[in-house]
């Protein structure tokens, strides 16, 4: 009975496959699994350590160069020292001035922050100090930023409660709190009388960071197993709490991916165990009050070029341990009530083929690319002999409708899809569990919407037997509503709508979609919102962002953060652009390998067509982007850096090449669907070559630039921005601001409280707000 909060897509950094939502805009979505399902297997591998090619990495030595560690408005910039570095491939030689600041030893760095080498330390804090320096003189801009963002922020904000037996829980915030407190109160029962089975706030104190990955509760209500990350590097320790007496159990577990499924008899629990280079390719099976040493083995992979993940039916019949690259996937069935027997395998992979399960009856409902479905189908097989040969099609591939997700109850199936860049959810009724057509398709109906542009989520739930299924909606220009859907009747019952404490009226803005041409004749999408007094002559200044990779889509959701930026005149605008899975299967596809430059072109022709309909002009465009997101800000900032005025990199993958090629690097080898080997292919080395960010830096006039950070980052290590930032330093021939902001206490999703990531937004529109003259 999983308890984790997964964003659905919702305003996402875009990373992670099952990537663990923070509390956004009021809004935390409880679910019984991930909201994208095989579809997705673009978990954002990237970065979980992106580093230096080996070769590079001996250049760093115990006695790190020194750096200016000056910085002030009228201080220097600090520069790097250049300590040139060497590799050869493919009979090209590489060289690289910055290799130094990936330190030797950045796994102990992962685990103990304070074992960071000096010297790159020294450069890290003297680029803080020079950042904040420059942009002292937003200091009150940045508080009243926060302010607003904060005042639109219900702080004493709870969940609507999900049933589950004889209980329903729900996760809440309390007035002034950072983080989540888990909750439960009797079925039917008042959520003011909740039992709290976590305190977030209680857990987190006097720690610079603290995340929470899973928590489950067991099957008889009497545990929660629970992951956490105090660091920011994704290392999760796994506690087991008596529920009765509130006390943690002594069966820590530590250095898993923060993944916990329970086994129906409520003293099995199955993880994820990392390997040494953080790898998590290791299924445990742990007994409660067993020593942790004594864990069982469950499944172990071999291949370093696939992860393992956990999740379960929603009949919780079966618990899956689904192992997947960015191509293919395979899935193992764990049966809940016999959790010492061997897993089954459902199909055996093969390249290019993904595939997610489900469970009804003596049948498996199986969401599948075989056979040519690139936007996917869906087929049934036997329990006992669920191999391929077995499979008969329910639901057939029709192409441009995506099928993302596909959730199954004892008497219908509700589907999540995507067309024509609009989501839809799609409800069947089952047959009886009979041999045949299990679909009723006289009662096949579907949930939508009429707005322009907007967002939807599926949630799961906890039950099975229910026809009761919930869903979020929101879009840019309307807060998120939360609703229960009977299959059955039809009835939909609005459950809450997010209060926004300070005021706002969707009258007030308005959501536009557009179609820009891209260089090739395709159209990209792109999101509108601005507000309705907002000049549409050219003069506007536009933050336009993009992601465009691993098959992540962009939604057309609710943020209370961004309002502070539109209501001081900007336009804000999603460019849904290849590499996302946007418009179908093939917008991923088209937008990955060797055709990855759409991405960047299709960013680009959505800024001119932006620039073309009127509503902002050449040079007033400020571009956002993180991860793979950042590697976007990196490329066009090389290819158009004249249509910007300024460009926020979170977090950027931006040393493509070199990590690419050091086959050493824990995500490496299952980066290589996503991007090309250039280890074995010359084809593959000079395509990312000739885009990979860092590389293709040169003398020329950039536009304004802020890099962000995360010292314990294990997706994009801190040295790629800073390396990107320490040579755009030297060869920018523009008196523009160039940037770099290292989170010293941090990972990849920045801050990890609620508020202090208001801050980290209140910082990058500052920056926003500064370069446009509007500070």
């Amino acid at each position: 009975m999983l308890y984790h909060f997964l964003d659905c897509g919702i305003t996402p950094i875009g990373e992670a496959r099952y990537r663990l939502s923070r509390f956004v805009d009021g809004e935390t979505r409880p679910v019984k699994k991930p909201c994208h399902t095989q579809q997705n297997s673009g978990f954002e591998a990237k970065g979980l350590f992106t580093s230096m090619t080996a070769q590079s990495a001996s250049a760093t030595t115990s006695e790190q160069p020194q750096t200016n560690r000056e910085a002030g408005p009228a201080a220097a910039q600090p520069v790097a020292p250049r300590v040139p570095v060497s590799a050869t491939h493919h009979g090209i030689t590489l060289e690289d001035d910055y290799a130094w600041l990936r330190a030797d030893n950045w796994q102990e760095v992962m685990r103990k922050p304070e074992t960071l080498a000096a010297g790159i330390r020294a450069h890290l804090e003297a680029e803080n100090a020079y950042t904040e320096a420059t942009l002292g003189d937003t200091a009150a801009l940045q508080e009243m930023l926060f302010q607003e963002m904060k005042a639109r922020l219900k702080e004493d904000d709870r969940q609507v409660p999900q049933p589950d037996g004889p209980f329903e829980y729900f996760p809440r915030f309390v007035k002034g709190g950072q983080y989540p407190q888990l909750c439960r109160i009797p079925r039917g029962g008042s959520a003011d009388d909740a039992q709290v089975l976590l305190d977030g706030n209680a857990e987190a104190s006097g720690k610079a960071y603290w995340d929470l990955g899973d928590a489950a509760h067991s099957d008889d209500h009497k545990l929660l197993a629970y992951a956490t990350d105090d660091k920011g590097s994704e290392l999760y320790t796994i506690r087991i709490r008596d529920l009765a007496t509130g006390k943690d159990l002594a069966d820590d577990i530590p250095d898993t991916r923060g993944s916990v499924q329970w086994a129906a008899d409520g003293k099995t629990l199955f993880y994820i165990k990392v390997d040494e280079h953080q790898r998590p390719l290791s299924v445990y099976r742990h007994r409660i009050g067993k020593p942790v040493r004594d864990d069982v083995l469950v499944y172990e992979e071999k291949d370093s070029g696939f992860f393992v993940g956990l999740s379960s039916t929603q009949s919780e019949k079966f618990i899956l341990i689904d192992i997947h690259d960015h191509e293919t996937s395979e899935v193992r069935l764990i049966d809940a009530e016999a959790p010492e027997e061997e897993p089954q395998l459902v199909a055996r992979r093969r390249v290019g083929h993904q595939y997610g399960v489900e469970h009804y009856g003596s049948h498996l409902i199986i969401t599948t690319n075989s056979d040519g479905a690139e936007d996917f189908r869906v087929v049934t097989a036997p329990v006992a002999a669920p191999n391929e040969a077995n499979w008969r099609e329910i639901v057939p591939h029709k192409p441009g409708r995506l099928i993302i997700d596909v959730n199954v109850y004892t008497h219908h199936m509700a589907r999540l899809e995507r067309e024509d860049s609009l989501p839809r959810i799609v409800v069947t009724p089952l047959k009886s569990n009979a041999d045949g057509d299990l679909l009723d398709r006289s009662g096949e109906h579907t949930i939508a919407f009429d707005e322009e542009a907007y967002a939807l989520g599926l949630s799961g739930g906890y039950e099975f037997d229910t026809t009761t299924i919930r869903f979020t909606y929101s879009s840019m220009t309307t807060p998120a509503e939360t609703y229960d859907y009977d299959m059955a009747t039809r009835e939909r019952v609005l459950r809450k709508r997010q209060e926004v404490p300070s005021g706002h009226n969707p009258a007030d803005y308005v959501t536009r979609r557009l179609l820009a041409p891209a260089k090739d004749g395709e159209l990209v999408p792109v999101t509108l919102l601005y507000k309705k007094t907002t000049p549409l002559d050219g003069s506007a200044p536009l933050l336009l962002y993009g992601y465009g990779a691993y098959g992540i889509s962009m939604p057309a959701a609710f943020s209370t953060g961004r309002l502070s930026l539109v209501d001081r005149g900007f336009i804000y605008a999603i460019a849904h652009i290849r590499g996302g899975k946007d418009k179908g299967f093939r917008w991923y596809t088209d937008g990955k390998m060797k055709k990855k430059k759409n991405t960047f072109t299709d960013f680009i022709a959505a800024g001119e067509h932006l620039i073309a309909e009127g509503f902002t002009t050449r040079g007033r465009i400020v571009a956002n982007g993180g991860s793979a997101g950042g590697m976007l800000m990196g490329a066009v900032a090389n290819m158009a850096p004249d249509l910007f005025l300024g460009i926020i990199a979170d977090v950027p993958f931006v040393d493509v090449l070199n990590t690419m090629l050091d086959k050493d690097l824990p995500l490496t080898p299952p980066e290589w669907p996503e991007w090309g080997n250039p280890l074995t292919s010359k084809e593959y080395f000079d395509y990312i070559r000739s885009y990979s960010p860092y590389d293709n830096v040169e003398a020329k006039p950039y536009p304004h630039i802020l890099a962000l950070a995360g010292l314990t980052d294990p997706r994009v290590t801190y040295w790629e921005p800073a390396k990107w930032i320490a040579k755009l330093r030297v060869l920018n021939t523009s008196d523009n601001l160039v940037l770099l902001k290292t989170n010293m206490g941090a990972g990849h999703g920045g801050a990890s409280g609620r508020f202090d990531g208001l801050k980290d937004t209140a910082f990058n529109y500052a920056f926003a707000l500064k370069v446009a003259g509007l500070a």
